[in-house]
């Protein structure tokens, strides 16, 4: 744990501006995980503060957290409302969120106080032109071009705008002014191709497209886009070479493969172009147009039940759409099933006797090659959130990637959907550096005082793995206190009590675990606690080897011989567990792996409740934060489960940014 913090308030000042700018520091260089543990601290001393929450949902916001980051911004505008990067942050975080709304707020309020920004005017142009208000968006840009008419950024996107408006000549303005000023740009050209296609000026289109690929581009649209303007001048040769690149660019753009069907299935590639169908229907099993074409060619396959599958599966979406009818009926005939070849017939013939009522119902069904519409990708720090417009600094240089597990966008390494285990009493311990929770209890510390035990005791979540050579020592240190026992014992009269022997009975437990002998180690704790009934740390440390014990016979199956189901066993835990709770009521750790085994019988309300009691006691108890959240989630609760996780991850469990992620 970080201990920067002071004792006088003289100190405590200059401690939490250190402590800030080095959390500034970390937070310069993507250590965003360990940023919140120093804004955690100022923030736990001067909870009055606006920057330290700013701050923590620059990071949060970073590590995919944007719940989270979202009630640090307004916790940061409640204690200062005059700060526009809070307002700008938490507005960015409100898109992403899809509450325009919110967002366009939150904008205009940063423009308030920041009132040339161009970052705050390009956003809320954004919010706007989502929530329908183009004019309010137009308004926004043409502020910006009245500053700066060659800049080549915002023309391009006074250009999306108008694309969304649908007033596509705007949109070729706006693009060519665009192209004009950047002429460098790839993206610009493609924009302005894409605009030319749809105003049918194809030649012009053609030209745009291959100068955005000449000059790099790297969407599979341009090649998609292109393909369709070689396959209109039947250059097919060129057309399924542009379709190749559109695949290799993005395995998982449906369209890619559609239009490649479609060529192929025009060549008499009925194979290929059946495999490409496949793939498109599979990566867009709703585009039902898709399945028009691969009926067809299931057709010319002669696949007649598979082909009448696709042309109900139309017919159900489109039912004015006649060549569906006639082409299941064609099928059916092959498949020597003539009523149902009739009855599609019939039922296309009726449909044309009011022709009037199907040109009024029938909907486009379009079977030709699709456009890709989507605008390119294209680098804009305003796409992407930036920490230096929400600290009104700079943009700084690329910074180079890291190996520590910890740093970086931590939510994009895969973290499996696991509990954290139980909390262990051992000699040894892993350092968890990073994580808050309070590994302390002052009934472990006053018995470490006492000297009972060759070593102190730790609490921990991961305990250490063994050498050979550290095996053989605790071998040793059981035959040493086997021979105390032993005189102890002799000199004693049977069932002799007190604390010495306990200690040696509870010392002998510790040795026995360590070497995974679970039962000993069960046996002398038992032992211990027949000399003394009030030793708390031997009820928890039983409870823990008992389950331990339990695990062991389960994975190996020894858990059911003699008719054994292990329900006796999991009472015992329980009642041990329960024992350390009556003994000492702030024993949060008891309360935790309570719930950690309740969780493995599937009683996730019981255990919310005992993870909450473990949280009362130990506000920073990472795992438990960690576990409740994963439970709550199970249990269909997923935004409490989800901030549940973000407290996690706030306290140091990086790995429930991956899962916030993934869940939200």
């Amino acid at each position: 744990m970080l201990t920067l913090l002071a004792a006088t308030p003289a100190s405590a000042q200059l401690n939490t501006d250190r402590i800030t700018a080095i959390g500034r520091n970390a937070l310069y260089f993507d250590d965003y995980v360990l940023s919140i543990q120093y804004f955690n601290q100022v923030i736990k001393l001067k909870p009055y503060l606006a920057e330290p929450y700013l701050y923590r949902a620059i990071a949060k916001i970073q590590l995919g957290d944007m719940a989270g980051a979202e009630r640090d911004c307004s916790s940061a505008i409640q204690n200062n409302p005059f700060l526009p990067g809070a307002y700008y942050t938490r507005g960015f975080i409100r898109m992403q969120l899809h509450h325009f709304d919110k967002a366009e707020a939150d904008f205009s309020e940063a423009l308030q106080f920041a009132p040339e920004n161009k970052t705050y005017i390009l956003l809320r142009a954004d919010s706007r032109s989502q929530l329908g208000k183009y004019e309010d968006a137009l308004t926004d840009i043409d502020y910006l071009l009245r500053k700066d008419p060659h800049d080549a950024s915002v023309n391009f996107e006074k250009g999306v705008i108008c694309m969304a408006s649908k007033d596509t000549l705007c949109a070729h303005r706006s693009f060519s002014e665009a192209v004009q000023y950047d002429n460098q740009n790839p993206a610009n050209w493609s924009a302005r191709g894409l605009v030319n296609m749809m105003l049918k000026q194809e030649n012009d289109a053609l030209l745009d497209l291959t100068t955005a690929i000449n000059l790099g581009s790297h969407w599979a649209g341009d090649y998609i886009n292109r393909g369709i303007l070689f396959y209109k001048k039947h250059n097919y040769r060129g057309a399924l070479a542009d379709y190749d690149k559109a695949v290799e660019l993005d395995k998982n753009d449906a369209q890619c493969y559609y239009n490649r069907g479609v060529l192929r299935a025009e060549l008499g590639d009925w194979n290929r172009a059946l495999e490409d169908f496949n793939t498109a229907v599979s990566l867009e099993p709703d585009n039902i147009e898709m399945y028009y074409q691969r009926g067809v060619v299931l057709l010319q396959l002669r696949q007649w039940s598979d082909a009448v599958k696709d042309f109900d599966r139309l017919i159900e979406r489109y039912p004015y759409f006649l060549p569906s009818y006639y082409l299941a009926a064609q099928a059916k005939t092959a498949l020597n099933d003539p009523r149902a070849s009739y009855l599609y017939q019939q039922k296309a013939h009726k449909l044309e006797e009011n022709k009037e009522e199907i040109m009024r119902k029938q909907q486009s069904v379009n079977t030709d090659v699709q456009l890709a519409q989507s605008q390119p990708q294209k680098r804009d720090r305003r796409k992407e959130f930036s920490n230096h417009a929400a600290q009104n600094q700079q943009e700084p240089q690329e910074t180079e990637r890291y190996q520590s597990e910890a740093r970086g966008s931590v939510q994009k390494r895969y973290a499996d959907v696991v509990n954290e285990p139980n909390i262990a009493i051992s000699y040894y311990k892993q350092s968890q550096s990073l994580r808050r929770t309070n590994y302390f209890h002052f009934t472990v510390d006053d018995y470490n005082k006492t000297g009972a035990l060759p070593s102190p005791l730790h609490f921990t979540v991961q305990e250490q793995a063994l050498t050979a050579e550290m095996v053989n020592q605790h071998f040793e240190a059981i035959d040493q206190l086997s021979s105390k026992i032993d005189k102890l014992e002799s000199n004693l009269l049977s069932g002799s009590t007190g604390n010495r022997t306990a200690n040696l009975y509870f010392a002998r437990a510790m040795e026995f675990a360590i070497v995974q002998d679970f039962s000993s180690a069960i046996d002398d704790c038992t032992r211990a606690l027949n000399c003394r009934s009030d030793f708390a740390i031997a009820y928890f440390c039983r409870a823990n080897w008992r389950y331990k014990l339990l695990e062991y016979q389960r994975s190996t199956g020894d858990l059911y011989e003699d008719g054994h189901n292990g329900k006796l066993d999991f009472e015992l835990i329980m009642r041990d567990y329960d024992q350390v709770i009556t003994l000492q009521p702030d024993f949060a750790f008891a309360y935790y792996n309570k719930a950690n085994i309740l969780c493995t019988q599937k009683d996730f309300q019981t255990a919310i409740n005992y993870y909450s009691s473990a949280i009362q006691y130990d506000p920073d108890f990472a795992e438990a934060w960690f576990n409740r959240g994963l439970t709550r989630i199970y249990t269909d609760d997923t935004e409490n489960g989800i901030q549940d996780l973000s407290k996690a991850g706030e306290l140091g469990i990086y790995q429930a940014y991956n899962l916030i992620t993934r869940f939200q």
